[in-house]
């Protein structure tokens, strides 16, 4: 078991975490759109800290990609003090496989 520490500097920030659940001939689509903004961590969850413009800039992108039977849960953490993450198991993160 790990614990991931979620605090960064700035104000400007929050960490954000995007699960999804859309057609097999969007999941591509969705998942470079996602890339671009943060960090994958397993099928189809996508995390990190981002900017509200930055954010509200991938949201618009998404819902041009997306159709009425998919679905993006977004959860906004403007504050990250009392949240903290805990990884049971393989941390299957993108920079954890990677190095």
């Amino acid at each position: 078991m790990r614990y991931i520490n979620l605090l960064k500097p700035g104000g400007e920030y929050m960490y954000v975490i995007i699960t999804y659940d859309v057609g097999e001939k969007r999941v591509h689509k969705v998942c470079k759109n996602l890339k671009a903004y943060l960090d994958w961590s397993q099928n189809s969850v996508f995390e990190g800290y981002i900017t509200k413009s930055k954010l509200m800039q991938c949201l618009n992108e998404l819902k041009k990609i997306i159709r009425s039977e998919d679905s993006i849960y977004v959860y906004m953490i403007e504050n990250p003090k009392n949240m903290r993450k805990e990884i049971i198991g393989e941390d299957r993160s993108l920079h954890q496989i990677m190095f």
